[in-house]
């Protein structure tokens, strides 16, 4: 089903669920970053401090699709969306890889902090049911701002994996390298996640663009007119 046979009770459907996601994914983030700054602060973690800056960052992301589909007309302010969340993943990629050299480069060593462990555990848990959500009612609707942001969502599911994995190798065996080494991965992910939003190719990635071939439901990927691997045969 392409985005032009959507019904508009159906569209102003899905436009009602991205907003409570979005609403939900604000919410949960606010929690997360006072938790995860002050936690960090008092065992003096990097990694903490940096992953609660994070979740203030993907509070900024979600903000912006929650102003376009506040407005009559969400399409009209699509590519404002994307390049705030764009900005916002080089932001979180910049400040990622100077946390991470300076970790590396040894500024102290974080303390215990078992608030930290279970903080990043749940955030482990929740924020992959946000992001597919988000995902999936985003692409039906044809919204790259609102796939741009679920990828965002993904990401804080990458970092919280990365903290919890940090903070139980630094408690268990003081490795604190780990944390620093696996951030670096993760803002080059973040850098080319802001590439993509920023020109507007918040595609599928190559495994689900595969599936849709397999199928010929290119249009249920819902990726930008420039995408490639969705899009590249349509007019064959």
């Amino acid at each position: 089903m392409t985005t032009a046979t959507l019904s508009a009770d159906r569209r102003a459907a899905l436009a009602r669920r991205i907003r409570f996601l979005v609403a939900a994914t604000i919410t949960y983030n606010l929690i997360e970053a006072v938790v995860a700054l002050t936690a960090g602060t008092a065992a003096s973690s990097s990694a903490l401090i940096g992953f609660g800056l994070d979740s203030v960052i993907e509070v900024s992301s979600a903000l912006a699709v929650a102003w376009q589909f506040a407005g009559s007309d969400p399409e009209a302010r699509e590519r404002a969306t994307l390049k705030v969340i764009a900005v916002s993943f080089f932001a979180l990629a910049a400040f990622v890889t100077f946390d991470a050299l300076r970790s590396l480069l040894g500024s102290g060593g974080a303390e215990h902090s078992t608030v930290g462990l279970v903080l990043a555990a749940v955030s482990l848990a929740v924020m992959p049911f946000l992001s597919c959500a988000q995902r999936r009612a985003g692409r039906e609707l044809g919204s790259a701002s609102a796939v741009a942001d679920s990828k965002q969502t993904l990401l804080c599911t990458y970092l919280s994996g990365v903290l919890l994995v940090g903070l139980a190798l630094n408690s268990l065996f003081g490795w604190s390298w780990a944390d620093p080494i696996a951030a670096l991965v993760i803002a080059g992910i973040a850098l080319k996640e802001g590439r993509e939003a920023w020109r507007g190719d918040s595609c599928c990635s190559p495994t689900e663009a595969l599936f849709a071939h397999a199928d010929g439901a290119h249009d249920d990927c819902a990726c930008s007119p420039g995408c490639a691997c969705c899009y590249s045969d349509r007019n064959a």
